[in-house]
């Protein structure tokens, strides 16, 4: 596929100072909220309420925050600037806050290009400011050709920073393989911890802190899901590490800060690591990404793969050792490699990990190969052509991506990642023991629900699910809720907010509709080629074949092991057809549909 884009209290009684951007569309606006969070600690949130780019953890568009953090001791420290997108207001904001000059250092949880970009800015207006950082990202300033000081850190009380006036900054490496120079800094007087990628949430709002625990969570569990899960391994060893401090507060990168939920937020992450490791099933995904968007394609594959109830192994080949791709190539149920195309060639570690591979995995395994590229595609064509000479057979077909995915090319990465689960799924079920069904799953399927088409879009993208396991849940206001498989491509366009509308089928006229809705698509394939629709207001699709409709919107929905139960407020509808009678659907056990 081708893509063409390129201990102390917290005061509350100060108001934010801010500093906007010339967009006049409120989508697109952005602006910086500085406030105080701590004793001499203050927030920059570098906000966007529109969504910032296009990657899978943006998908829920609700906008976001860089957040950044000033702590004056007798000495000051500014952590985590935000990237290029912010870089101009944020300076603007920073001037308005604090004379650049009397920044002492610059600590940096990750880097990437954008922020790269800001920082090149920020260190001419903050030319005696050291920059604190982990050794992978003194090792990127230093390719990127930064010429400026850099204190690099190891781990360890060696490399503390004493601002004075109590503040004691502590800093503890967490790396995972989509950024492996991820580093979290303590502040033992204030007991912040800033969090880098850890603990956030993609959430443009008025609100800097988790007011709203209950809300949030969707959001922090849809983050959790797009960047942690697939690193879970070195996601539970940073957690192992973070154990050490007692935070009040987790200073995040991204969205809300977390003063109210730390225990239970922190619980969580636990909870959803131990969730991945216990699955049966583990995908390697192998790649390298020179410019971020090979590692976007990836974490969109991953968000596939992960919702469907299968576990990601993500390898940074850039970063891991040669016995961590054989044992992950050995103990996957199947691989995926992925490479940018850099002067015709795929990059030296890529060539030695797909080496590695060919060795270790066995000819049964299911493969996948993507990447990205600017004006050839040689890395891809040399990872198809070697596992294609080796006789493995591929869960997709190689996914091609010319300069920056669009969202479009995301959501089939997605639905990429989805199918390449599943096929290892049946694969494992076809070769388990068949097993009858108990008296307790056989009275399950006597349950009864109306046949149903779910339909939801959301700009170009569009999908539909059949529906069986729908009940209506309110009288006031009129709601119901319906069941989607965490794995179904639609899932993703029904998340709290979300409109789309519920298809009533009628007995008799159902099985063509069942048919059409029920058979395999393939990623970004059309679902409704062929079926007569029409849009309402909303811009929803209504099938023409329905006997009734009703207009919804997602008002909650609630994790059950592997389906989502959503629950739906009813703003409209209509009867078709008054003579025709509801199809239902009529089981034989509650194992399956």
């Amino acid at each position: 596929m081708t893509a063409q884009t390129p201990t102390a209290q917290t005061p509350t009684d100060e108001k934010p100072v801010e500093a906007t951007s010339s967009s006049s569309s409120n989508s697109n606006r952005r602006d910086v909220q500085i406030l105080p969070i701590a004793a001499d600690t203050f927030v920059l949130r570098s906000r966007s309420w529109g969504r910032l780019r296009f990657e899978i953890e943006y998908a829920l568009e609700k906008g976001t925050t860089a957040n950044s953090y000033l702590v004056k001791g007798n000495q000051i420290a500014l952590i985590d600037p935000p990237g290029e997108s912010f870089s101009e207001i944020f300076i603007e904001a920073l001037k308005k806050e604090i004379d650049p000059h009397a920044i002492d250092y610059i600590v940096l949880g990750h880097t990437n290009p954008n922020r790269i970009k800001t920082l090149e800015t920020l260190l001419e207006l903050t030319p005696q400011a050291t920059i604190v950082c982990s050794l992978p990202a003194a090792l990127t300033l230093e390719s990127a050709n930064i010429d400026h000081p850099v204190q690099p850190i190891k781990g360890g009380a060696e490399n503390d920073i004493d601002l004075g006036q109590g503040h004691h900054l502590e800093f503890i490496p967490t790396p995972t393989p989509r950024w492996p120079d991820s580093l979290c800094t303590y502040d033992s007087y204030s007991e912040v911890l800033f969090s880098d990628k850890f603990f956030g949430a993609h959430v443009c709002s008025e609100e800097a802190y988790d007011l709203n625990q209950e809300t949030l969570l969707e959001d922090q569990q849809y983050y959790f899901d797009c960047l942690m899960a697939p690193n879970v391994r070195q996601v539970e060893t940073a957690l192992e590490r973070l154990t050490a401090y007692a935070p009040r507060l987790y200073a995040v990168d991204h969205g809300p800060l977390v003063r109210y939920g730390v225990t239970e937020l922190t619980q969580r992450y636990h909870q959803w690591a131990d969730e991945q490791k216990k699955r049966s099933l583990s995908v390697a995904l192998i790649y390298a990404s020179a410019y971020g968007n090979t590692a976007t394609i990836a974490q969109a594959i991953a968000r596939g793969i992960t919702k469907a109830g299968v576990s990601v192994n993500s390898i940074n080949a850039e970063q891991a050792t040669t016995a961590e791709i054989q044992a992950a190539a050995e103990n996957s149920a199947g691989f995926i490699m992925g490479s940018p195309t850099l002067g015709g060639h795929a990059p030296t570690q890529i060539q030695t990990a797909l080496g590695v591979v060919l060795s270790a995995a066995s000819k049964t395994k299911l493969a996948g190969v993507f990447g990205s590229f600017g004006w050839s595609g040689e890395a891809i064509d040399l990872l198809e052509s070697k596992f294609k000479d080796a006789g493995y057979s591929f869960g997709f077909d190689p996914i091609r991506v010319k300069f920056t995915p669009e969202a479009s090319t995301l959501q089939y990465c997605e639905e990429a990642g989805t199918d390449f689960a599943q096929q290892l799924k049946k694969a494992k079920k076809k070769a388990a023991p068949k097993i009858s069904a108990s008296s307790v799953e056989k009275a399950i399927g006597r349950i009864v629900g109306s046949m149903c088409i779910v339909t939801a879009k959301h700009g170009d993208i569009s999908s539909a699910m059949l529906a069986s396991w729908v009940a209506q849940a309110t009288f006031t206001p009129p709601g119901f809720t319906v069941a989607v498989a965490k794995e179904r491509a639609i899932e993703n366009l029904m998340h709290t907010g979300d409109n789309f509308v519920l298809n009533i089928l009628a007995e008799g006229k159902h099985i063509g509709p069942m048919k059409h809705f029920l058979k395999p698509f393939g990623p970004g394939e059309n679902r409704f080629e062929g079926v007569e629709t029409r849009e309402n207001e909303d811009g929803q699709l209504i099938l023409e074949e329905a006997i009734a409709y009703l207009e919804c919107q997602v008002a909650n929905r609630m994790d059950c092991g592997d389906h989502w139960v959503i629950y739906a407020t009813i703003s409209g509808g209509e009867v078709i057809d008054n003579d025709a009678k509801t199809a239902v659907h009529h089981r034989k056990t509650g194992t399956h549909y």
